[in-house]
């Protein structure tokens, strides 16, 4: 009896632990305190619910995507008063990108309350921005859409959000790249192959081709960010022409 008690006893600590970091984070008090558990359970976990269904961060990602883009547009809509429908999709996508949801993500160690049966450093970039969406999917549940647009506010549009900064930002070196390609009628391809070298991981090496030479090479672990890295590196050798 007095082991059971022991283990309820220091569950209820890691869940008073883990409520005190999470609303820190948030700035207010949770009520549905499961949400939040979800949101922060990986699917490693393998957890399921009476009815037989997943519990992991997966849906409330989902959610927390679509509550961020619907936040975000009436930001831009109100803020933005001289802007187009192309340019707010624009200004959107560089806001909520892969990339900016990471580094929030990151930036607030939200990873730290993850529960996953996977060491947290085997984790790829976007757990950081997976928790993060989850997170805004939980608090939309839990508290509505009103503190669901607050929390963005504090946490991703003062602290982040430069419009000025935001247009010159470039969200894709691969789709400019290949834009300015199509564009001046530029022949381009990626030679990608396997490339594992001495590391633990695989990796994928990349040469971008611009008019059968050359323009660019780069390694990463997906294709993806190969191509991405190698991308980057050709733009800036033909910026100067690109911004022409």
């Amino acid at each position: 009896m007095n082991f059971v008690r022991k283990i309820l006893n220091s569950r209820s600590k890691e869940d008073e632990n883990f409520f005190a970091e999470l609303e820190d984070i948030l700035g207010f008090k949770t009520r549905k305190k499961k949400l939040y558990k979800k949101a922060f359970t990986h699917r490693s976990l393998n957890q399921k619910d009476a009815k037989g269904n997943s519990v992991n961060y997966e849906r409330l990602e989902f959610l927390g995507d679509a509550m961020l883009s619907s936040v975000i547009s009436g930001y831009l809509f109100n803020e933005v008063p001289s802007g187009n429908e192309g340019y707010l999709t624009k200004m959107r996508s560089k806001i909520v990108s892969r990339e900016h949801l990471n580094e929030l993500g990151r930036d607030l160690k939200l990873i730290d309350l993850a529960q996953s049966r996977i060491p947290k450093d085997n984790f790829g970039e976007n757990i950081h921005g997976n928790l993060f969406e989850a997170l805004v999917g939980a608090i939309f549940l839990d508290r509505g859409y009103k503190y669901c647009d607050k929390f963005i506010h504090y946490r991703v549009i003062s602290p982040y959000v430069d419009i000025e900064r935001l247009e010159g930002k470039v969200i894709s070196y691969k789709s400019l790249l290949i834009e300015w390609c199509q564009k001046e009628k530029k022949n381009f391809k990626f030679d990608v192959y396997d490339d594992t070298g001495n590391d633990e991981l695989k990796h994928f090496a990349v040469k971008l081709f611009i008019d059968n030479r050359v323009a660019g090479k780069a390694r990463a672990t997906s294709k993806k960010k190969a191509e991405e890295k190698a991308s980057k590196r050709a733009y800036f050798a033909f910026q100067k022409q690109i911004s022409e």
